[in-house]
Formats: structure tokens, C-alpha cells, sequence
């Protein structure tokens, strides 16, 4: 499937009659993906969950993200593996920058793979420091687990 114009999305907020296509791409992105239990947990718990979708309704990718005392915290950002390296991820911190920015939040807190080294400079390139290690942090398979690089974000103007 080729990728559409980073202009023709749009967000809107995920609900649980979305999990079923959310399932299918966090399934599709992850060797450990999040279980259907996770998504309602957050969306039940109020956290901030949104969907990038294109002029037809696809689902892009999406995020969910639980504001604290000054600061948010990035659970998942995901794009669909086949609309990957088109910007998406850009537009998904974007807005989730934009919802800082509205309440106040000065801060923007994230884990991602020690791995995955793409994420990385996505988030580096967006500002984010490299501030701290959590090691053991994600499941890896045959009971190994994977460190998690710990990244913070000052928003400007939050």
C-alpha cells in the first residue's frame, strides 16, 4: 500500500470500538505487542489515546499517553508497518506535543528499546534527551529481557 500526503490525515480520539484494527497493526509492528487488556486499561484509566487516519478511515498509527503532575508519559506510539518513514510519527508527536502544550504540561517522558535504534533518532531528532536506563525493561523472548533508554522532552510554551 503506498503511503498518502502526510496532509491527508486526520486524528480523532480511539475508543473501544477501535481496538480490533489498533490490535491488528500493534501485532503487525511488534514481536512483543500490547494485549487488548493494555488498550482497554488505558482507555478505561482516561489516559490521552488518539488515531491518525487517512481520507478513507485506515488507521495510520496512533497514540496513548497518561498525563501525571507536570509531566506526560508516552506508553505507545505506533504507526502501520506499511505507512512507516512518511512522517507519521511526526504528525502522532505533533499532536501529542499540542496536548501538552494545552494543559500545561512541561514535560514529556518516554521508554523505547534499547534496539530500536530508528525510534531513537526519530525522538532525538525531535528534541528528546537520552536521560536514563531501565535495564530489564522489555520482554525479548526465551526469558531474556531488553533494556529501555529512558527520553524527556521539554515542551516549549506548555
Amino acid at each position: 500500500m503506498s503511503a498518502l500526503p502526510q496532509a491527508a490525515t486526520r486524528l480523532r480520539a480511539m475508543g473501544y470500538g477501535d481496538l480490533d484494527r489498533v490490535l491488528e497493526i500493534e501485532r503487525s509492528a511488534y514481536s512483543f505487542p500490547w494485549t487488548r487488556g493494555n488498550f482497554v486499561d488505558s482507555l478505561a484509566a482516561g489516559y490521552l489515546a488518539e488515531m491518525l487516519l487517512d481520507p478513507r478511515d485506515a488507521l495510520v498509527g496512533y497514540y496513548l499517553a497518561m498525563q501525571g503532575v507536570d509531566e506526560m508519559h508516552l506508553l505507545n506510539l505506533t504507526v502501520a508497518p506499511a505507512r512507516q518513514h512518511c512522517g507519521h510519527a511526526r504528525t502522532l508527536l505533533d499532536a501529542l506535543e499540542g496536548q501538552c502544550r494545552e494543559r500545561l504540561v512541561p514535560k514529556l517522558w518516554l521508554e523505547v528499546r534499547a534496539s530500536n535504534a530508528r525510534a531513537r533518532r526519530v525522538y532525538a531528532a525531535r528534541g528528546f534527551a537520552e536521560v536514563g536506563l531501565r535495564r530489564g525493561y522489555y520482554p525479548a523472548g526465551k526469558g531474556q529481557r531488553e533494556d529501555a533508554i529512558v527520553m524527556s522532552l521539554s515542551v516549549q510554551g506548555a
